[in-house]
């Protein structure tokens, strides 16, 4: 019990972390130029729209692996 629980805490700090240097490395220079007044906006939109994928992507594999902790935890 105590590896899965520990394996899943360390998984989730291992997203936070590169989640983190996605946002900043990646996400963060992104600029555009093509829409005069508005490239702000556009960009901020780009940039809001990857960040929420990330985090649901984020999810959907916590949710993953939690679910093979507990099932194994059920059969053992």
């Amino acid at each position: 019990m105590k590896l899965g629980l520990f394996g899943f805490l360390f998984v989730m700090w291992l997203l936070i972390l590169v989640g983190g240097g996605i946002v900043v490395v990646i996400l963060g220079p992104i600029s555009v130029s093509e829409f005069g007044n508005l490239n702000w906006f556009v960009a901020s939109s780009i940039k809001a729209t990857l960040a929420i994928i990330l985090v649901i992507a984020w999810i959907y594999i916590l949710s993953k692996i939690k679910n093979l902790i507990f099932n194994k935890e059920i059969k053992s």
